[in-house]
């Protein structure tokens, strides 16, 4: 009987230790989710010194963060395409709402050329979300294909380093969106350039989009090299603007 009991018990921790990790996740986004919350309630409050459409851009504004972080934890957390593809959406929304708030002081044909813009970028980020979220989670399986040189023209020189840029290509291990963005919030949070400020990552496709807002030119530049030389980086959409 002893041993039974023994053997039960040693089930039950096997089968605990099992579930931690998704205990440890279910919090960890939650606490990410929690932060995007109050900030948005923070940032939505001091928008209360505006007025009129300047309010209305604040408040779109801050909605815009709140989507940005909650998309950014359920890509570390909630890595499914159909959570991916909401969470995309939702930012693809929240920027079509302050594109049109932005819109708002406007008039006439410059107004009407100012909503039709918005709903075009809208349109484009619902497909991009929409496909990112299919293909996200299967670019470790199907590996972007990628274009090599033709080395055969070139001198001997040239012709070397040409192959070696081709073969090291040809190596480079294909990561998930995920991965990708999770290193590279990482690797910002390590400079200390770069940790402090707000920052956002999204990669589909192994393409990288970075926006927010950063104080210099220079940091705006530092943080598109350290995308770049992520593995799994296909390209970097640079989209940060200093205050």
């Amino acid at each position: 009987m002893n041993k039974m009991i023994a053997l039960m018990l040693a089930a039950s921790a096997s089968a605990l230790l099992a579930a931690t990790p998704a205990y440890a996740q279910d919090a960890s986004y939650k606490s990410l989710t929690d932060k995007a919350s109050a900030d948005y309630k923070q940032a939505k409050a001091a928008c209360d010194s505006h007025s009129g459409n300047a309010k209305k851009v604040c408040v779109e504004e801050a909605r815009v963060a709140r989507a940005k972080a909650d998309s950014d934890a359920v890509a570390q957390y909630r890595n499914t395409p159909r959570e991916l593809g909401k969470a995309r959406k939702d930012v693809a929304n929240a920027e079509y709402d302050l594109a049109k708030a932005k819109c708002g002081d406007r008039t006439g044909a410059d107004k009407t050329t100012c909503m039709n813009d918005a709903k075009a970028a809208k349109t484009a980020a619902l497909a991009d979300a929409s496909t990112g979220a299919r293909a996200g989670t299967n670019v470790a399986q199907n590996p972007p294909a990628t274009t090599k040189e033709n080395c055969d023209a070139m001198d001997a020189t040239a012709k070397a380093a040409c192959v070696t840029r081709n073969a090291a290509s040809s190596t480079k291990t294909a990561m998930s969106d995920s991965v990708i963005t999770t290193k590279i919030k990482a690797d910002l949070v390590k400079d200390n350039d770069l940790k402090a400020l707000d920052v956002h990552v999204e990669t589909v496709n192994g393409v990288v989009m970075l926006s927010g807002f950063v104080p210099s030119q220079a940091q705006v530049k530092k943080a598109a090299d350290l995308a770049r030389g992520v593995e799994g980086v296909t390209d970097v959409k640079n989209g940060l603007k200093v205050k």
